[in-house]
């Protein structure tokens, strides 16, 4: 490197010699750091907005094309305890900060790796513990410095969000930016706070992603299913998490009839009972019911009678979403809620070959906006939907923290510098800590330049020279090293923290590991599956052996 620090290949010259003998192999981490490189070489090359996709196999069978690393890692059946551990603090940055997962992997395995090297020279395990937090500390401490951008209270969020966005959409990033920025602009408060759930995204297939639009209101996908399609003037909803009519249909009961008057006796105690339970919605003043479930024709009858608008969708995360806005529990029967959801009006609107119901309010407070993703296949929607997720949460983020850190690389480059002359001028097991860590963080824009398609020791060579020379605002592009202030390429200062937070707790904890123990049942406590009852009886018991 430009820099001319030393790489940690020489790290063992500048500790104590290292412990020699048949034992000596020992003093690794190669459990730990095993797993980590698995997951490391899953991630690798989804990493950057020139990553690869993986065409993925879930559990269930279903076959998913997709990049994102929270996809990926959320479908793995992982066994090794080290690569579950990994995986689920990964999930966490993601639900903390909706990005910054594959971030998380590829720096805790980089980590590992010079974690391994320290050992193997001699370091002892709770030393190295302490110097990888005075290093991670160090790092959180000169992160803020590099934030040289902010989003203004009154500023255009395009150019922040596009970068944000950039990196999981596969097409028409300019136009899903538009959508974002008009939807999450709309929606902020006058105060400048801003929440997520204030605007909701809903999937049509069908037609082009140009085709996407904004709504009024909050949409979901679903159809109606009976006479009634629209409510306005002061609609009060109800959820359910179960079919629309009687409490179990399917279940297995037994009637003993032995006349045809009691026949049509029980016939009529079933139309009751249903006729009923809608009386009982319409009574406590619901007039909508949305519906996870099969509906009944006989239920759908009474809906109409008592002018209930019955609408059936597939998704049990549209029907979360809607409780979260409407301030309604989801009802696992057929009941009224105590205090059902409130809203304008609620319509069915159709979008080409899609139809989506509209929930639409007039006052303050409530979904401003919906966003409409239009496309042909799934796979673009489910990338499209992914980066409009990440741009909403980006939004959110930047109205509590408007910093900004130089991207593509930029800013672990810098940090790898000043780590890097930090670390040379200090003795002891601080010192080749920090030039560990220096050289963790240069493996992410080495990453970006292979998935880039560049020559990586080349471009790496280019970026140390220039960061060496104080210009630290270069990154990695498409074709070599640009500037990062000129093409717009941002990160959040709050999701790159968390993630350097993340992954080096975790490497910490790993550290320290010495043995992965795994308890498993005795085969004593497994019941005997033998098919054959009369053989397991003729069997000889074990006690009757020891007579």
């Amino acid at each position: 490197m430009g820099s001319g620090a030393p790489s940690p290949q020489e790290l063992p010259q500048r500790l104590w010699p290292g412990p020699s003998g048949p034992g000596a192999e020992e003093k690794h981490l190669l459990s730990s750091l095993a797993a980590a490189h698995t997951l490391a070489r899953i991630i690798r090359p989804c990493y950057g907005p020139h990553g690869l996709q993986k065409l993925l196999v879930t559990a269930k069978g279903e076959t998913v094309i997709t990049g994102y690393a929270t996809a990926i890692l959320g479908a793995l059946e992982l066994e090794h305890p080290a690569a579950r551990f990994l995986r689920d603090a990964a999930l966490s940055q993601a639900e903390r900060c909706g990005d910054g997962v594959a971030f998380v992997v590829l720096l805790a395995e980089a980590l590992l790796v010079q974690a391994e090297r320290l050992l193997l020279a001699g370091l002892p395990r709770a030393q190295l513990r302490e110097a990888y937090a005075a290093a991670t500390a160090e790092t959180l401490a000169l992160l803020p410095l590099l934030a040289i951008r902010s989003l203004g209270p009154l500023e255009d969020p395009f150019w922040a969000l596009y970068s944000v966005m950039n990196t999981h959409a596969l097409c028409h990033t300019e136009y899903l930016t538009k959508l974002v920025t008009h939807a999450c602009w709309s929606a902020k408060e006058l105060d400048g706070t801003f929440h997520p759930e204030q605007v909701g995204v809903c999937v049509l297939q069908g037609g082009q992603l140009e085709n996407s639009c904004l709504l009024p209101g909050l949409a979901v996908r679903g159809k109606t299913c009976g006479q009634v399609t629209l409510v306005q003037g002061g609609a009060r909803v109800a959820l359910f998490d179960c079919p629309f009519g009687p409490a179990s249909p399917k279940a297995p009961a037994k009637a003993r009839l032995s006349s045809p008057t009691e026949l049509l006796s029980f016939r009529k105690g079933s139309d009751v009972l249903i006729e009923k339970q809608v009386a009982q919605l319409a009574a406590a003043g619901v007039n909508v019911a949305v519906v996870r479930g099969d509906v009944e024709e006989k239920s759908l009858s009474q809906a109409d009678k008592y002018g209930v608008m019955v609408i059936e969708v597939k998704s049990q995360r549209e029907l979360v979403f809607l409780s979260e806005v409407l301030g309604t529990p989801v009802m696992p029967h057929l009941v009224p809620p105590q205090e059902p959801g409130k809203c304008q009006q609620v319509y069915l609107q159709e979008l080409g070959e899609g139809l989506a119901v509209v929930f639409q309010w007039e006052r303050e407070g409530t979904p401003a906006l919906t966003l409409v993703l239009r496309g042909a296949t799934q796979e673009g929607l489910r990338a499209a939907e992914q980066a409009v997720y990440h741009g909403i949460d980006a939004f959110s983020q930047l109205c509590q923290d408007p910093r900004l850190l130089p991207g593509a690389g930029a800013t672990e480059m810098a940090l790898a510098k000043l780590l890097a002359d930090k670390g040379t001028a200090l003795e002891g097991p601080t010192g080749p800590v920090l030039l560990a860590f220096a050289q963790a963080l240069r493996s992410l824009p080495a990453t970006l330049a292979e998935n880039a398609g560049l020559a990586a020791s080349t471009v790496m060579a280019d970026m140390a020279a220039a960061h060496q020379a104080g210009h630290f605002l270069v990154g990695v592009g498409v074709e070599g090293i640009i500037s990062v202030a000129q093409e717009e390429v941002w990160d959040l200062l709050v999701t790159k923290a968390q993630g350097l937070r993340t992954a080096a707790e975790v490497v910490l904890q790993l550290a320290t590991v010495d043995e992965i123990v795994v308890a498993k049942d005795s085969p004593a406590h497994q019941q005997d599956v033998n098919p054959h009852p009369r053989k397991a009886k003729n069997r000889p018991s074990p006690r009757g052996r020891n007579k």
